[in-house]
């Protein structure tokens, strides 16, 4: 029997990340862009925090085969958003591959986009071959299949390589339809999204409840609010914990707590 282990966060200086990254982690002197939770196994997934004061390129994914075995199909659930804060998915139009290609050379494809206004609390799902941009004042977490493979599209200005011709060929140029629909799955559990690479659930709790489960592959969980233990062993807001698949999984709450799900599904 295996014991749950707690993912070490991985700090990534970026230069549209953030100085203040409470209540998640000590602030920072320098920016921080990216929060890797990573393991001593390489797990099919990989979860991040993300911490923005500016836009992020516009970019896209490839799929499974298509840059090596794996792609990179991802979701983001919004932690904290400023007032004006929006990421872009698709395109507000149907357009060709050669005008997208005109379009990253020139800039415009900042206004071709489809920018939604965010708020906390919300989900996106953006497949591979999705073309979008997370904006800036936005804290989210973000989900994904462990794959580090970006082709960026636009980047502002910035002195970073742009990989147009690897990007349009695999862009998709439907519209997207936005902010995910959640569905209850009984009490106290919400499904965020569902896909072949990834289930993830919010999961709350009240004040000394308890859950058993069973184990899936690739179990993880996110601790958003509240603390309690997990198999025994205490969790706190902004851990990760990967739960082995050979043990019964029972996480009791000593607050009120919200806890992110997200696992392989058979």
């Amino acid at each position: 029997m295996s014991d749950p282990v707690l993912l070490t966060p991985s700090l990534r200086e970026k230069v549209w990340g953030k100085t203040r990254l409470a209540p998640w982690f000590p602030d920072s002197e320098t920016p921080i862009g990216e929060a890797w939770f990573i393991s001593e196994q390489e797990l099919p997934l990989l979860v991040k925090l993300i911490f923005t004061s500016e836009r992020l390129s516009v970019q896209v994914h490839p799929d499974d085969g298509e840059a090596g075995p794996r792609g990179k199909t991802e979701m983001w659930h919004i932690l904290a958003a400023e007032r004006d804060a929006f990421i872009a998915l698709g395109f507000r139009e149907v357009i060709t591959h050669e005008r997208l290609l005109e379009a990253a050379r020139s800039g415009e494809i900042e206004k071709l986009l489809n920018w939604f206004r965010v708020k906390p609390g919300q989900t996106y799902f953006v497949p591979a071959h999705t073309v979008h941009a997370i904006g800036a004042g936005i804290v989210l977490c973000e989900i994904q299949q462990n794959c580090d493979v970006t082709y960026r599209l636009w980047d502002y200005g910035r002195p970073r390589e742009i990989h147009v011709d690897q990007a349009v060929p695999i862009s998709e140029l439907a519209f997207h339809r936005g902010v995910a629909p959640t569905f209850p799955m009984g009490p106290g559990r919400e499904l965020l999204v569902n896909c072949k690479h990834f289930h993830t659930e919010m999961v709350k709790f009240s004040q000394g409840s308890t859950v058993v489960c069973r184990p899936k592959n690739c179990d993880l969980w996110i601790c958003l609010e509240g603390y309690g233990t997990i198999s025994g062993h205490a969790f706190h807001p902004g851990e990760v914990w990967h739960v082995p698949d050979d043990e019964a999984l029972s996480i009791r709450a000593m607050s009120a707590s919200r806890l992110i799900r997200t696992y392989v599904p058979d």
